[in-house]
């Protein structure tokens, strides 16, 4: 029997936590074939190394795609965007897949959907219909209308889809895939040494004692002129509030050079203050650093779908994810000092909140796989509904 063949395109060190069940269920999949295609900020040292962590979970990556032009600003994140593009389309004319996965919504995923549905090829689509506070919202909606399934992560999301036009009939709400890694780590034990498995920068064991807080926080793509302002408010309320913090790098996004210089400068500046920063770990390795902490703060997702599943308290910062689906667990502020400690300590002196199941219940991957292996393959909207 000919397996189908479903060609994965991992752009970011996010993009693989996003996915990773469903690349195992799809690498299971007695009826599909893996093609595994890492590119962008998923290959840089500076972010990580993503595929690294890739390969060591066992899957071989089929093709790497360097893609990613310096600079970290909204003209380099363009040029990136078209070089995906090119480069996507030589692989994809090279490897000839029956459908195209693409993940989420960062502008190297655009590269991914124009590029399979130039060819004519089926293109899926993960966690489509969500809304945010800044350019992904346009990225995500418009891959929505490039791709010809979606696999949505909500009842909320399906909604948004279906309101944008597309076939109700290619419409799933499968859950989210890492919601599938959180709630493993839940009912899992974990003694790794993040300092001696990771290295990272800072305090290091001095700040192993009773309690943490996470930080991962992002530039804004529509407020670039005030990623370092905004970065720099966040670490003077860390560094005010004086608790045990566990920093993770920025995404590679326009503003992250802001991020990235505010972030060195106040570590070369503030040598004795409790913090260590890392680039990046494995999914499920951040996942159980998460499980035990006593709050996240920041602007990345994971405080709204994975801390909202393994019932971790969140301080949700700026417009990043505005009006973004989420349970009890997130008090939002403004880029405010004072807001920020207050909103953290409130947590500190109260209980975690209840566990919610908002973004699935942990059998996205296998849902996904299991529909890629039936679906009808369409690679056009002429269908009338």
């Amino acid at each position: 029997m000919i397996k189908r063949k479903v060609c994965v395109v991992v752009t970011a060190r996010p993009s693989y936590s996003r996915i990773k069940t469903a690349l195992e269920a799809i690498k299971n999949h007695t009826d599909l074939e893996l093609q595994l295609v890492v590119a962008a900020s998923a290959l840089l040292d500076r972010f990580g190394n993503a595929y690294e962590n890739i390969e060591k979970d066992g899957f071989d990556i089929t093709t790497k795609v360097f893609s990613v032009l310096e600079g970290e600003n909204v003209t380099t994140s363009a040029k990136t965007t078209g070089l995906g593009i090119l480069e996507l389309s030589t692989v994809f004319d090279n490897l000839k897949p029956d459908i195209v996965v693409t993940v989420a919504d960062r502008y190297e995923t655009m590269s991914t959907a124009i590029a399979a549905s130039y060819m004519n090829i089926p293109l899926a689509h993960i966690q489509g219909g969500e809304v945010t506070g800044n350019i992904d919202e346009k990225v995500r909606h418009s891959i929505t209308k490039l791709s010809d399934y979606h696999f949505v992560a909500s009842e909320d999301a399906k909604k948004r889809v279906q309101k944008l036009g597309e076939n109700p009939k290619m419409i799933f709400n499968t859950g989210c895939p890492s919601i599938d890694l959180a709630i493993q780590v839940l009912n899992e034990e974990s003694h790794f040494d993040p300092f001696k498995k990771y290295g990272g920068v800072g305090q290091g064991r001095k700040i192993l004692r009773n309690g943490y807080i996470i930080v991962m926080q992002h530039p804004v793509t529509t407020e670039t002129e005030l990623s370092r302002k905004n970065i720099e408010i966040t670490l003077n309320a860390i560094k005010e509030l004086d608790y045990p913090t566990y920093w993770f790098w920025p995404n590679v996004d326009a503003g992250a050079d802001g991020t990235s210089t505010g972030i060195r400068n106040f570590r070369e500046n503030n040598k004795n203050v409790p913090i260590h920063f890392f680039k990046n770990m494995e999914p499920k390795d951040f996942l159980h650093l998460l499980k035990g902490a006593d709050c996240l703060v920041g602007n990345s997702s994971v405080g709204i779908r994975e801390c909202s599943s393994i019932g971790v308290p969140v301080v949700n910062i700026g417009t990043r994810q505005n009006r973004r689906l989420r349970g009890n667990n997130v008090i939002d502020t403004s880029y405010d000092s004072n807001e920020i400690k207050k909103a953290i300590r409130y947590w500190l002196d109260n209980d975690k909140p209840e566990k919610s199941s908002i973004y699935g219940n942990g059998k996205a991957g296998e849902k996904i796989a299991e529909i890629l292996s039936k679906v009808e393959l369409i690679f056009h909207k002429t269908i009338t509904y």
